[in-house]
Protein backbone atom coordinates (compact mmCIF):
# COMPACT_ATOMS: atom_id res chain seq x y z
CA UNK A 1 0.00 0.00 0.00
CA UNK A 2 1.66 3.58 -1.05
CA UNK A 3 1.93 5.79 1.51
CA UNK A 4 -0.60 9.26 1.40
CA UNK A 5 0.79 12.17 1.84
CA UNK A 6 -1.25 15.07 3.13
CA UNK A 7 -2.43 18.11 1.49
CA UNK A 8 -0.66 21.24 1.44
CA UNK A 9 -2.60 24.17 2.21
CA UNK A 10 -1.41 27.69 0.79
CA UNK A 11 -1.81 30.48 2.87
CA UNK A 12 -3.11 33.93 1.27
CA UNK A 13 -1.92 36.80 2.54
CA UNK A 14 -3.94 40.10 2.19
CA UNK A 15 -2.12 42.84 1.82
CA UNK A 16 -4.01 46.36 2.22
CA UNK A 17 -3.12 50.11 1.35
CA UNK A 18 -4.67 52.16 3.29
CA UNK A 19 -5.00 55.86 1.38
CA UNK A 20 -6.27 57.46 3.82
CA UNK A 21 -8.81 57.55 6.93
CA UNK A 22 -11.96 58.32 4.52
CA UNK A 23 -10.99 55.66 1.87
CA UNK A 24 -13.25 52.73 1.79
CA UNK A 25 -12.90 49.76 2.83
CA UNK A 26 -14.32 45.66 1.62
CA UNK A 27 -16.76 43.99 3.85
CA UNK A 28 -13.63 41.42 5.45
CA UNK A 29 -11.99 44.36 6.54
CA UNK A 30 -14.24 46.17 7.85
CA UNK A 31 -16.14 42.86 9.86
CA UNK A 32 -12.13 43.10 11.42
CA UNK A 33 -11.98 46.60 11.96
CA UNK A 34 -15.23 46.64 14.13
CA UNK A 35 -14.25 43.27 15.50
CA UNK A 36 -17.22 41.36 14.23
CA UNK A 37 -18.30 38.28 11.59
CA UNK A 38 -18.51 39.19 8.37
CA UNK A 39 -21.78 37.68 8.22
CA UNK A 40 -22.96 39.43 11.56
CA UNK A 41 -21.80 43.01 8.99
CA UNK A 42 -23.98 41.54 6.60
CA UNK A 43 -27.11 41.01 8.97
CA UNK A 44 -26.19 44.79 9.82
CA UNK A 45 -26.22 45.92 6.45
CA UNK A 46 -29.64 43.95 5.88
CA UNK A 47 -31.71 45.75 9.04
CA UNK A 48 -30.88 49.10 7.63
CA UNK A 49 -27.73 50.01 10.60
CA UNK A 50 -25.53 51.24 7.94
CA UNK A 51 -26.01 51.87 4.10
CA UNK A 52 -25.30 49.06 1.70
CA UNK A 53 -21.67 49.17 0.18
CA UNK A 54 -20.84 51.27 -2.60
CA UNK A 55 -19.01 49.39 -5.79
CA UNK A 56 -18.90 46.66 -2.71
CA UNK A 57 -16.94 48.96 -0.29
CA UNK A 58 -18.50 50.71 2.36
CA UNK A 59 -17.27 54.15 4.23
CA UNK A 60 -14.05 54.42 6.13
CA UNK A 61 -16.24 55.25 9.46
CA UNK A 62 -18.97 52.65 9.21
CA UNK A 63 -16.67 50.54 11.22
CA UNK A 64 -17.02 52.82 14.19
CA UNK A 65 -20.90 52.58 14.12
CA UNK A 66 -21.03 48.57 13.65
CA UNK A 67 -18.72 48.73 16.43
CA UNK A 68 -20.64 51.25 19.13
CA UNK A 69 -24.07 49.21 17.72
CA UNK A 70 -22.67 45.83 18.86
CA UNK A 71 -21.46 47.05 22.08
CA UNK A 72 -24.82 49.35 22.51
CA UNK A 73 -26.84 45.79 21.72
CA UNK A 74 -24.61 43.64 24.09
CA UNK A 75 -24.08 45.60 26.91
CA UNK A 76 -27.12 47.23 27.43
CA UNK A 77 -29.50 43.96 25.47
CA UNK A 78 -31.01 46.18 23.34
CA UNK A 79 -32.53 44.90 19.66
CA UNK A 80 -30.47 45.70 16.50
CA UNK A 81 -33.03 49.04 15.90
CA UNK A 82 -32.63 50.15 19.39
CA UNK A 83 -28.94 49.89 18.97
CA UNK A 84 -28.76 51.59 15.82
CA UNK A 85 -31.36 54.44 17.24
CA UNK A 86 -29.04 54.55 20.61
CA UNK A 87 -26.48 54.86 18.53
CA UNK A 88 -27.33 58.10 16.53
CA UNK A 89 -28.80 59.54 19.12
CA UNK A 90 -25.24 59.29 20.75
CA UNK A 91 -23.32 60.43 17.83
CA UNK A 92 -25.78 63.76 17.58
CA UNK A 93 -24.90 64.45 21.07
CA UNK A 94 -21.07 63.83 20.33
CA UNK A 95 -21.60 66.65 17.64
CA UNK A 96 -23.28 69.30 19.42
CA UNK A 97 -20.89 69.06 22.37
CA UNK A 98 -18.20 69.43 19.91
CA UNK A 99 -19.79 72.35 18.73
CA UNK A 100 -20.53 73.78 22.35
CA UNK A 101 -17.05 73.37 22.69
CA UNK A 102 -16.24 75.75 19.71
CA UNK A 103 -18.72 78.20 21.09
CA UNK A 104 -17.86 77.90 24.90
CA UNK A 105 -15.30 80.49 26.69
CA UNK A 106 -11.89 79.14 27.16
CA UNK A 107 -11.40 79.95 30.83
CA UNK A 108 -14.36 78.95 33.37
CA UNK A 109 -16.32 82.29 34.82
CA UNK A 110 -16.71 83.06 38.59
CA UNK A 111 -20.33 83.13 39.50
Amino acid sequence: MAATTPPTTSVTTLTVRRRGRDAPVELDILAREAGLHPDVVRRMVALGVIDPPRNGRFPRDAAARLARVSRLRRDLALSYAGAALAADLLSRIDVLEARLRRYAPTTDRQR
